[in-house]
């Protein structure tokens, strides 16, 4: 694992600190890693999201858009 070194003013440590220290956080370096993992799902999510609305208009979900998915799944119909 690296090893990254941060300085922080007075008033960020003391309210990491306290957040360690409310949510039960082993140590600083945890709960860091835990805010940097839920800001990598955020920009992961978002460019889902991104990605979606870049590939046009949804279809619709009903009965007969299933059935064809059922038809190439069993090798029934071409994709």
């Amino acid at each position: 694992m690296a090893t990254m070194n941060i300085s922080l003013p007075d008033d960020l440590k003391t309210f990491v600190d306290a957040q360690v220290a409310e949510h039960a956080y082993g140590s600083t370096s945890e709960y860091l890693r835990e805010l940097i993992r839920n800001q990598r799902d955020i920009a992961k999510l978002r460019g889902m999201l991104l990605d979606g609305f870049k590939s046009g208009p949804a279809q619709v979900a009903d009965d007969a858009f299933f059935a064809g998915l059922r038809e190439i799944a069993e090798g029934k119909a071409e994709p």
